[in-house]
């Protein structure tokens, strides 16, 4: 076929595309169908075909596509573009968006020019060669229309440049605001300012090109629609533009936590947004048609990556101000539900745990910060964490590094007791109060009648261990019991809540037992009757020793005289308290002769008992009188001591004092310091103390305490008269040090582990960890009485 027959003119005038031409001129069905029966006579419908399409690809990549693209050129650097903008004013700045806009519409407009013009060619294609004449093995799947727009958009996307983006930005950053501004309703662009300029385009009124920008916008998304490539080419952007208004949207949720505010943003995201992608898409119609599918579908995608955006969004910023969450909880609680549904929707758990945690341990983890204001934030991150999961697994994650600090402090456990027991309204006491009334169910885990038995799950396997102890039928999570858990032993709250009692009821003289009854009570629903028992034997002494009191301080007591002072005496059983510290004190002769007959009067009265006295424990209100003034004080039994030993002797020396009082020297200079404050008793020289007895004396005796008491520390007048916990601790585990003795004269050396195992077999009577073993024997290294070598321990050679 030459170039100058008809039938190749007449193939050129159909298909321009084979000389890589653009333009094309009307054809009838006449001249198609007589090309067409031209091919099949000399059989090349097949080859045609492949031609065309062969053609088309080539003219695509090689003229169409990158004609578009050089439409778009390099961004100018930053510093370049400043100085541009620097020097060009706002008018010439608008002119030059105006130009920019006006190109990126023709450009777009002449590539669906182009694409019309492929699509032209395809109709012509199918009459001239069919698709049912062509071999099956050649024939474009599923179909030459769809081949055709996979090979356009392809190609398009393949030569994308990296810099379009940036060209376009500006240019979609103001047709959106005016977009939104001419199709917002009630909740967009509402406070408008009183200004000369258009709130939408930021141009003077009287030169708003507002209606000019919406037009080009509209006419360009739907070119770029009708292509198929909306979402390719302008969908970053949108989606950019669309998730600043969800930042927006999601920070007037901030400090606002007393609300819910999930179902608000949905609603705004599926009207307001989807609205707004529905005119972009369908071409300023919010009707879509029913053979619209593509404009569903794609509306659809766009909204499920926005509603995910979304929900990412709020999520993280519920996270960012989660720790005054968890400090306001139940007040929070609206905005822990919300992030409980965000969580839902999207995989962020591990996020949560790593954001929490981190968040915990930056706020309360350091030395700065006092231990009841760290088990406050750990209570209230208990609280809100067993809300926000039931199953206790991601609340055992972010608290566990607490768990271990609070561990590793050693006033933990009296914290724990004091907020549980105190006077002072707490969480932890909130929660044992609810202990009374919220008890556990019996048989919940048998009853096989519950109305919901259907949706029953088990328990996750990794659920937290005091979560176990809550009742699953109404998914309420027992919060004291995860604080026992920080040491996992009740015994060590029991102890310390004993020696606190212990300590209530000696510095209280007039004590009033009602709500002591009503904590032990309380306790007792937690811990069981068992480990408490001691403690109703001392609230018990308290009632049993003012009715001793009465009986022998009254005439029928058969007290030869009565005492030349009031006295009340607190009667302990022995065994049922704590231990006192091993400290004593000679009492004044006068005294002692008092404490002597009190002592044969209680003999007579309880037959085979007798009394044993602490004379450092207890209240001594006595009168002062000192240059004149009189005055009343409440003192400890050391301090009237020594004000007694002082009125008979005005000068003593410390190591005399001590002698008399039998009380090492250096506690009782601790005991001189009140004296000393009070501007009654002076040091002359080293370690000779005299009582002052002139106003002038005592003047000076007030002005040199004021210089000194920076560097003499007062007695603390609460100080417990009861061993600590730790130290009573101590004394139980060094029974076992004749056990450790033993073994290892017989078996010369042991690691630890199995130390341990033989004292748990043969030494069972006090429960004790590997932890506190293992401080025993290194406390044992350092004394000398043990030696550590290549992981095992063993006595000293002789």
């Amino acid at each position: 076929m030459s170039e100058d027959s008809e039938e190749f003119k007449l193939l050129d005038k159909v298909f321009p595309v084979i000389k890589n031409g653009m333009a094309t001129e009307p054809v009838s069905e006449e001249e198609l169908h007589r090309l067409h029966e031209m091919f099949k006579e000399k059989q090349l419908i097949a080859p045609m075909y492949e031609l065309i399409f062969m053609k088309i690809e080539e003219t695509l990549y090689e003229f169409t596509v990158p004609e578009f693209w050089t439409n778009f050129p390099r961004k100018l650097p930053q510093n370049e573009a400043g100085s541009t903008e620097r020097s060009s004013g706002k008018k010439d700045n608008y002119a030059e968006i105006d130009k920019k806009f006006q190109q990126f519409q023709d450009v777009v407009k002449r590539l669906y020019v182009r694409y019309t013009y492929y699509h032209l060619l395809l109709k012509r294609l199918a009459t001239v060669c069919p698709s049912s004449e062509v071999p099956i093995a050649l024939r474009k799947k599923p179909s030459e229309a769809a081949d055709f727009y996979a090979m356009f958009q392809s190609t398009l996307l393949a030569l994308l440049p990296q810099n379009f983006d940036e060209n376009v930005h500006d240019l979609y950053t103001i047709a959106f605001r005016v977009f939104i501004y001419n199709h917002s309703e009630s909740e967009e662009f509402m406070d408008v300012v009183e200004s000369d300029l258009c709130v939408a385009c930021g141009r003077e009124a009287v030169s708003c090109q507002c209606q000019a920008i919406a037009s080009a916008f509209s006419i360009t998304n739907k070119y770029l629609s009708m292509m198929g490539i909306l979402e390719q080419c302008a969908g970053f952007i949108l989606g950019q533009l669309i998730e600043e208004r969800i930042d927006s949207k999601v920070s007037e949720t901030k400090e606002n936590y007393a609300t819910s505010h999930v179902e608000s943003l949905e609603q705004w995201l599926n009207t307001v947004v989807m609205q707004w992608l529905t005119r972009i898409f369908n071409q300023g119609s919010l009707q879509v048609k029913p053979t619209s599918k593509l404009v569903g579908k794609s509306v659809e995608r766009f909204m499920n990556k926005l509603r995910f955006y979304m929900y990412e969004k709020y999520a993280f910023t519920i996270m960012t101000q989660f720790f005054q969450v968890i400090i306001n909880f139940p007040l929070s609680q609206p905005a822990v539900d919300d992030l409980k549904v965000c969580l839902v929707r999207i995989n962020l758990k591990h996020c949560f745990v790593d954001t929490i945690s981190e968040m915990l341990q930056l706020r309360l983890l350091h030395p700065g910060v006092d231990t009841p204001d760290i088990l406050t934030g750990y209570v209230a991150a208990l609280k809100t964490l067993s809300h926000f999961d039931p199953s206790g697994v991601l609340l055992r994650t972010i608290t566990m590094p607490v768990k271990e600090y609070l561990r590793g402090r050693p006033e933990t456990v009296r914290c724990i007791v004091t907020s549980l027991t105190g006077d002072s309204t707490s969480d932890l006491a909130e929660e044992l109060v609810k202990s009374e009334t919220a008890k556990p169910k019996e048989g919940t885990n048998d009853n096989l009648e519950e109305t919901d038995w259907e949706n029953w799950n088990p328990d996750p396997v990794n659920v937290a261990p005091a979560t176990l102890q809550c009742d699953w039928t109404d998914k309420t999570t027992d919060i004291i019991a995860m604080v026992v858990d920080i040491y996992g032993s009740k015994e060590i709250f029991v102890n310390e809540y004993r020696n606190l009692l212990a300590e209530r009821l000696l510095s209280h003289i007039d004590f009033n037992p009602e709500r002591e009854i009503k904590n032990l009570e309380l306790l007792k629903l937690r811990f069981g009757e068992s480990l408490l028992h001691s403690c109703e034997v001392m609230l018990k002494d308290i009632t049993d020793s003012k009715r001793i009191n009465a009986h022998i301080l009254s005439p029928e007591s058969g007290l030869t005289e009565q005492p030349p002072f009031q006295m009340s005496a607190l009667i302990v059983s022995s065994q049922f308290w704590p231990t006192f510290k091993k400290e004593t004190m000679e009492l004044p002769s006068a005294i002692k002769d008092v404490f002597d007959k009190y002592t044969k009067a209680y003999e007579s009265y309880k037959v085979n008992r007798t009394l044993q006295w602490t004379p450092l424990n207890g209240k001594v209100t006595i009168e002062v009188e000192h240059n004149g003034k009189i005055q009343d004080m409440q003192v400890t039994p050391a301090q009237a001591a020594i004000a007694i030993h002082f009125s008979e002797q005005p000068q003593w020396d410390l190591d005399s004092l001590g002698l008399k009082m039998n009380m090492p020297p250096i506690v009782l200079r601790k005991r001189l310091v009140f004296w000393q404050s009070q501007g009654m008793i002076r040091e002359t020289k080293e370690n000779m103390f005299v009582l002052v007895d002139s106003s002038a004396d005592s003047g000076k005796q007030v002005e040199q305490a004021n210089t000194q008491s920076n560097d003499v520390c007062e007695e603390d007048e609460a100080e417990s008269a009861m061993e600590s916990a730790s130290d009573q601790r101590e004394e139980e585990l060094q029974v076992f040090w004749s056990y450790i003795e033993a073994m290892l004269t017989n078996l010369d050396s042991l690691p630890l582990d199995r130390i341990h195992q033989m004292l748990k077999l043969f030494a069972s009577q006090v429960d004790f960890t590997q932890d506190e073993l293992k401080n025993i024997l290194q406390r044992k290294v350092r004394e000398h009485k043990l030696v550590y070598a290549g992981g095992v321990y063993q006595l000293p050679k002789a």
